[in-house]
């Protein structure tokens, strides 16, 4: 009897066992980027070009896009041209930890920094109220802050796609605020998804006149995303700023 008990017991075991091999727990998917795919700016139209004489380029443009007609005024500041950005960098020969992103909404620029020292400053595109800071989620405009990268996508649907870690605990703090102050509604969600990333395959010209196509991310040109993209490492420092 003692030699039966033992044998069910052993069985029983076993089958437990095989079943904990056929059913691994899977992990849940970490987002790198947004699952809604933004609709291309259709029939854009540049109404007019200028310098205002203060300083600052003016342009104004309109263009179609999520069955609406947005009309968006450019205004880039005309400043010196970077020294010296050209220069060939071999990136595995960077440490990632002292490289820093500056992305100045104003400037339509991201700037690279090695070791406090600028080695490259790209052009970019954001939403289509690029100064405002983001409130919540639906509201197409980038958030203001430090961040950093919390994932790196290679096979993008714009490129490549470096996710942030928005919203991190400061952005989180601000919402609150917003909330309890009656600025956004207390329906309002945070929102997420937000990153740095390419274009679609030849949509370069979008981004060399500024439309503001995003629902919030910054958007570089296909070559400057690839370059920056080997630059940066999970947890490379982002300052966001108007």
């Amino acid at each position: 009897m003692k030699v039966f008990f033992c044998f069910v017991t052993s069985l029983l075991f076993f089958v437990q066992l095989q079943a904990q091999v056929k059913q691994p727990v899977t992990p849940s998917p970490t987002p790198t980027e947004p699952v809604r795919i933004v609709d291309k700016p259709k029939n854009v139209q540049v109404l007019e070009e200028y310098n205002d004489g203060k300083g600052n380029f003016i342009r104004k443009i309109r263009y179609d896009q999520n069955h609406e007609r947005i009309t968006e005024t450019i205004i880039k500041p005309i400043g010196p041209p970077p020294p010296n950005l050209h220069k060939l960098i071999n990136p595995d020969t960077l440490n990632k930890d002292s490289v820093m992103v500056v992305v100045s909404k104003s400037r339509y620029k991201v700037d690279v920094y090695y070791k406090k020292h600028m080695i490259r400053s790209y052009i970019a595109v954001f939403g289509p109220r690029p100064l405002e800071n983001k409130c919540m989620e639906g509201d197409r405009c980038t958030p203001e802050g430090w961040f950093k990268i919390k994932n790196k996508n290679p096979t993008s649907q714009y490129d490549k796609f470096m996710l942030l870690d928005y919203p991190n605990d400061s952005s989180m703090a601000r919402f609150n605020d917003l909330k309890v102050n009656g600025k956004i509604p207390k329906t309002a969600k945070i929102g997420g998804s937000v990153g740095i990333h390419g274009i679609w395959k030849g949509g370069d010209d979008m981004i060399e006149l500024g439309v503001g196509w995003t629902d919030g991310c910054v958007a570089l040109r296909n070559k400057d995303i690839e370059e920056l993209f080997s630059f940066v490492g999970v947890g490379t420092k982002v300052n966001i700023k108007k």
